[in-house]
């Protein structure tokens, strides 16, 4: 089992417009509800792949009612922790021919109990083949409300996998734990281990060793949009895998596409690194070539299998 974490949930809204611009009233000619967040879109994927999974989320008001709703018409379990402060919510802006747009409403922290009632939920756990995948921002990670819940994944990593793909302080926070993957883009890489100036891929390598060294539990796995992505692991050297060019539709939940499939390959089918990454890269270039995310056609052409 794969449970994801998920700290920012986002009840999403996608409007499809012949055209739009900015500055008058527009009608849309359709649209949709689906719920956003790093660790929906991860467990929508591995539940595709036929990997057992289970979301973990916060919600409120009534935003986080409809995401509930939603969960609960997926075919994939989730556990969802109840507060008071509103799910945030946000705008996906599509039209033929156009850059897809979308507006986030301000980020919402968990109310402290919420995050109680998570923490007593991942100490309830004990089967050391479950995976925790800490998924994407988390708002109020430093505050003293979140103090049980750190408790609990530190605990969580000291006694089963814990992966993640995260930015700001949980990344700053999760790299000092003992992490079996991460899974970052380039701007949160160098941010953790600024350039240097070498060329490019030689400073990349020489920086993905400083992190071996430095960080020496965890797998990397750097995204660089569609550029090579790299990867090092223990007993991986550093290396590069270039993703398949095709012609970008959405590239939202793109990255989320890719860190489910390598944990599927790494956890579930039990591949080395190497080919963990390059079984996802044809999946995730496939979700950007799709306006959906993880709703690509499964049966592509890939040279990984």
């Amino acid at each position: 089992m794969i449970l994801t974490l998920t700290g920012n949930l986002l009840a999403e809204r996608t409007f499809d417009f012949a055209t739009w611009a900015p500055g008058r009233t527009q009608r849309a000619r359709a649209g949709s509800f689906q719920v956003g967040g790093k660790g929906i879109n991860v467990s929508k994927m591995l539940h595709r792949l036929g990997t057992p999974t289970n979301s973990l989320c916060f919600a409120g008001g009534a935003a986080g009612d409809e995401c509930a709703a939603w969960l609960a018409r997926q075919g994939w379990p989730a556990e969802i922790f109840h507060g008071a402060r509103p799910t945030r919510t946000g705008l996906v802006v599509r039209a033929p021919g156009q850059p897809e747009t979308t507006f986030l409403g301000p980020d919402v922290a968990p109310d402290p109990e919420a995050a109680d009632a998570c923490a007593r939920f991942l100490s309830a756990q004990r089967s050391p083949a479950d995976v925790l995948a800490f998924c994407g921002s988390f708002p109020g990670w430093d505050d003293p409300g979140a103090d049980t819940l750190r408790a609990a994944v530190a605990a969580w990593a000291r006694r089963a996998p814990l992966v993640a793909d995260s930015h700001g302080p949980p990344l700053a926070w999760l790299v000092e734990q003992p992490l079996r993957l991460v899974k970052i883009n380039r701007q949160e890489f160098d941010g953790l281990l600024p350039p240097g100036s070498d060329t490019e891929a030689a400073d990349l390598a020489r920086r993905l060793r400083l992190a071996q060294a430095r960080w020496p539990h965890p797998a990397w796995i750097i995204t660089d949009g569609p550029r090579p992505v790299w990867f090092a692991g223990p007993g991986v050297p550093p290396d590069s895998l270039a993703p398949p060019t095709v012609i970008e539709v959405s590239a939202t939940g793109s990255g989320d596409v890719l860190f489910a499939c390598v944990l599927h390959a790494l956890f579930h089918e039990a591949r080395p690194l190497a080919d963990a990454v390059a079984f996802a890269l044809p999946r995730a270039a496939a979700n950007s070539a799709s306006p959906g995310i993880a709703e690509f056609d499964l049966n592509i052409k890939t040279t990984d299998e």
